[in-house]
């Protein structure tokens, strides 16, 4: 499911019917900002909040120079894009970095928003950007929370430090202290939620402010919970005055248009945004991409990002090597099927493209590509002899039917994916042609 879906959908239906209309009458424009209001307000944007955007946006767009200008309709788009993007807060925000080693950040939130897990994806983060963080574990009251935190660890290479189910106070302290003995830059700490706001939570995560110096203070919220989320937000703000939020499940519900509101309602800024249920799946939050991605306008940037993290330099220039010698087999085929894997998937990456996003014409739709196909081909390609891998060519009807068995598929299936290997070849000749090298240097 795509970030915000739901008011996709509704507002690129609203502006792709002022496009069709070419001129707008002033009285046009203010019936769109009636319907985008209704879309607001449908996918759970905090009514103060939706009534001030839409007050912003239609003061800028009835003047008499968009009225009267050639192209009225995506002059109102750029009006509601940029509005859209001073709500979300307008700029990416970093996190702080304490000049005096480790920086401290405190993740806090309700049980339930995927705190735990958002803990490990950031030390994964932080590990990528040449950090060294250490996971400390102060949810001492949820069974199994300081298991799942040495999971998540695990996964992310990143140690864990705890005491078992002591106090939470004295863990942060002596996890801070650790951290300076051992060269840790970054400690992050994993707080206890609840299922709802009551004063012990409140008042442990004040007792560990005092105790410990907190650079930074996050609050993960749950995309899902609707205008929870920013009655949650306000809420933990007013306590801990918060230094950022991040939304968690944003891919996971058509209404998550709450999460609109929690900037405007807090004055803190979204830093993060969880996008799926993979360590990788964290992104830097940033108001003008998602603005973009909202609207149908693609996502570039963030593609253009993904690329270069999955693609190293070395294995770009290898790989442009191979095009040019000719030299590119399907060891090298499965290799970007791996790549393809690494950036999050064909479908997600497709989104971000402008022009396949929700609302235009061309679609992108689980049955245009079916991430199952690739482990298939995945599996073929693997049941297949390194020779056969370096020369597609010698695979005759025996062969075939050998890697077939092996790989659980069909002749057919094999055929098929050979035709798509020699297409592939001749395109990536093409391209090499017509460029002189590949794009994104491939």
């Amino acid at each position: 499911m795509a970030i915000f879906q739901g008011l996709s959908e509704k507002l690129n239906h609203i502006f792709s019917k002022m496009t069709k209309r070419g001129k707008l009458t002033e009285l046009e424009i203010r019936q769109a900002m009636r319907e985008v209001r209704i879309a607001l307000l449908e996918a759970d944007v905090n009514l103060a909040v939706a009534k001030d955007f839409i007050a912003k946006v239609s003061e800028k767009a009835v003047g008499q120079d968009i009225i009267k200008s050639l192209s009225p309709a995506q002059q109102v788009i750029k009006i509601v894009n940029d509005e859209l993007t001073a709500l979300m807060g307008s700029v990416n925000s970093k996190l702080v970095v304490s000049p005096a080693p480790p920086t401290v950040i405190m993740m806090c939130g309700l049980q339930g928003a995927g705190k735990t897990t958002l803990s490990g994806k950031l030390a994964l983060y932080l590990k990528k950007q040449g950090k060294k963080p250490l996971l400390v574990a102060c949810d001492v009251y949820r069974p199994a929370a300081i298991n799942q935190l040495k999971i998540v660890g695990g996964k992310a290479e990143t140690e864990v430090f705890e005491k078992g189910q002591g106090n939470p106070v004295k863990i942060a302290e002596e996890g801070v202290e650790y951290a300076k003995k051992y060269g840790f830059d970054t400690v992050i700490i994993d707080t206890a939620g609840r299922l709802h706001i009551d004063e012990n939570l409140m008042q442990e995560l004040e007792n560990i402010t005092k105790k410990v110096r907190v650079d930074e203070i996050l609050l993960t919220v749950d995309s899902m919970t609707g205008q929870d989320a920013v009655n949650v937000a306000k809420t933990f703000n007013e306590r801990l005055e918060i230094t950022g939020v991040v939304l968690t499940k944003l891919d996971g519900d058509t209404r998550g248009g709450a999460c609109l509101s929690v900037k405007a309602v807090t004055g803190k800024p979204i830093k993060f945004s969880s996008v799926g249920e993979k360590l990788t799946d964290l992104e830097p939050f940033y108001p003008d991409r998602m603005a973009n991605r909202i609207l149908g306008m693609g996502d570039v940037l963030s593609l253009i990002e993904k690329a270069q993290e999955a693609v190293t330099e070395e294995q770009a220039k290898k790989m442009e090597k191979k095009f040019r010698e000719n030299n590119f087999t399907l060891d090298d085929y499965l290799e970007q099927f791996e790549t393809l894997k690494k950036m999050g998937g064909a479908k997600g990456l497709m989104e971000m493209l402008p022009g396949m996003g929700l609302g235009n014409k061309v679609k992108v739709s689980d049955k245009d590509i079916d991430e199952k196909k690739i482990e298939r081909t995945r599996a073929i390609i693997l049941s297949m002899t390194k020779k056969e891998r370096n020369d597609p060519s010698i695979i005759n009807y025996s062969r075939k039917t050998r890697i077939a068995r092996g790989s659980g598929t069909s002749i057919q299936e094999i055929n098929q994916l050979l035709k798509q290997y020699e297409q592939s070849k001749q395109l990536m000749k093409m391209m090499r042609g017509k460029h002189g090298r590949m794009p994104f240097g491939l």
